[in-house]
């Protein structure tokens, strides 16, 4: 086993995700595309491609899903050698259609691997020797076995002055937001990095009022950049506020996984020496990029491409 660590580290569950042919619905799909997906995992993606130096780590089952999921993230350069494979547990699934113009997605992921990660499932001294560690609501919502692994991964990363990334991915399918709101709000007060959507922010405040959502905020040791706040990113750092302006996108194709490039785009900024302000502006361009494409992750930039809109470059098609 290589004992050597990526600089970032995200941790969290991968499924199989199940896809009808564009415009149906499962009830009337006769086939299905077949993938995977997952907030972390997307991320892990994200940031390498970037150029990043990346680590998933999670539990699958060891079933063809688990296994094929494991492959295809070793192949996009992220290090996979603490995945673990069940024999106990499978690889969750989820299944996403279009229904009347809008997306649902439905979840089989109960009793899945990653709902029964535990605390000794860790590998402190992999964490420990990161620079970063990206986290997301999502994990802590699978069980309480896996909310506790979760949280001893952040212990873990703070006691070795690893610093945390934490978005709440806020999945009311999963649990209330009475639920969640103690966990997440646990998580963020944790958290270097913290990168909430404004509408979840007014669900776990349950408030409306922005003046009192960014007074919490500000007790927080975290730079925040709030996602979706009146058509900008909202930059928190240092007590002072600054709105970031989304990247314009030429074509919205697929919104799915908008949030995770995002994330990585952050990450990776950060992770190139760059401030809190510069890496919220490469955030929004892999947002950008990633509506135009179809799926999860397959539409995540590669840095040549983030670099061109940076530099206003033309693409030119040989």
């Amino acid at each position: 086993m290589d004992n050597r660590t990526p600089e970032l580290l995200t941790f969290g569950e991968s499924m199989a995700l199940f896809m009808p042919a564009e415009h149906r619905t499962l009830e009337h799909a006769s086939t299905l595309e077949i993938a995977f997906g997952g907030a972390e995992s997307n991320t892990a993606i994200g940031a390498a491609r970037l150029g990043c130096s990346v680590g998933w780590f999670g539990a699958l089952g060891d079933d063809p899903f688990g296994r094929r999921i494991r492959k295809a993230l070793r192949g996009e350069g992220v290090d996979v050698s603490r995945a673990a494979l069940s024999k106990e547990a499978p690889t969750g699934m989820m299944f996403r259609e279009e229904e009347a113009g809008r997306l649902a997605v439905h979840y089989s992921r109960k009793g899945s691997a990653a709902s029964r990660m535990r605390p000794d499932h860790l590998d402190g001294a992999y964490i420990s020797g990161a620079r970063l560690l990206h986290l997301t609501g999502i994990t802590m919502a699978l069980s309480a076995e896996a909310r506790e692994t979760a949280f001893r991964a952040m212990e873990i990363a703070a006691g070795a002055g690893v610093k945390i990334s934490f978005d709440p991915n806020l999945r009311l399918k999963l649990w209330s937001v009475d639920e969640a709101r103690d966990s997440i709000l646990r998580a963020a007060a944790m958290a270097d990095y913290f990168l909430p959507g404004w509408d979840e922010l007014k669900l776990l405040y349950d408030t409306e009022d922005e003046a009192r959502i960014l007074s919490r905020l500000a007790e927080l040791k975290a730079v925040t950049i709030i996602k979706g706040k009146d058509g900008a990113s909202l930059l928190l750092e240092n007590g002072a506020a600054e709105a970031i302006p989304f990247y314009p996108a030429d074509k919205v194709v697929d919104t799915v996984g908008a949030g995770d490039g995002f994330g990585a785009g952050f990450l990776a900024g950060l992770l190139k020496g760059m401030g809190a302000r510069e890496a919220a502006r490469i955030a929004s361009i892999c947002g950008s990029l990633v509506v135009q494409g179809r799926g999860d992750w397959e539409a995540l930039p590669s840095w040549a491409a983030v670099q061109q809109r940076l530099d206003n470059s033309v693409w030119v098609e040989r």
